[in-house]
């Protein structure tokens, strides 16, 4: 129906503007003999091709834009009150897809997404581990992977403590990584 409507959208318009435009060609220069039939449908088919063609333009850069909803992509502070004591159940932040988990090593943020097949790996608290329902892989309390198909731990995202105990997750810049390393955790003092 969209199409049939830019159609004949794109058949009324085009001819009255290229009337309107000859109209005013001609009042300027009245000397000049009127156009041909030829170059009314010349300019006809190429305005036509030419609306046509910014509406394709437009879809595309409309369809193409990104559609920034949610928290994810931005950088979340979480209150010094909401970040998880140390070997405590990680504290989930659903609009930014992380878990924020505190060890004795200090804080991880980690990326909710198995590095398998993209599932959502959710916090099982009953074994104190990260268990993907989609095909098994199971992960500590470091993200890293203990069993299953996936093929590395889970990924990390920055994080940093302010002077006020409050914690901020970059979620916009996600890091592979091959094995847990002490360095990755943040230390953090409450």
């Amino acid at each position: 129906m969209k199409a049939l409507l830019r159609t004949l959208f794109g058949l009324l318009l085009v001819p009255i503007v290229g009337r309107l435009a000859a109209l005013l060609h001609r009042a300027k220069n009245s000397h000049q003999p009127r156009a041909t039939r030829r170059t009314f449908l010349r300019n006809v088919v190429l305005g036509s091709v030419g609306v046509v063609a910014l509406e394709v333009a437009g879809a595309f850069g409309f369809l193409m834009w990104p559609l920034k909803t949610g928290k994810f992509g931005s950088t979340v502070t979480i209150p010094q009150d909401q970040v998880p004591a140390p070997d405590a159940d990680p504290y989930i932040d659903r609009e930014g897809k992380f878990y924020l988990i505190n060890n004795k090593e200090g804080l991880l943020a980690l990326y909710w997404k198995c590095p398998h097949l993209g599932c959502t790996v959710p916090w099982n608290a009953s074994a104190s581990e990260f268990h993907c329902p989609c095909h098994g892989s199971v992960y500590d309390r470091h993200g890293v992977r203990t069993a299953g198909p996936a093929p590395r731990p889970m990924d990390l995202m920055e994080v940093e403590v302010d002077g006020s105990g409050n914690v901020k997750v970059n979620t916009g810049k996600i890091t592979e990584r091959a094995a847990f390393d002490p360095s990755q955790a943040v230390p953090y003092k409450a």
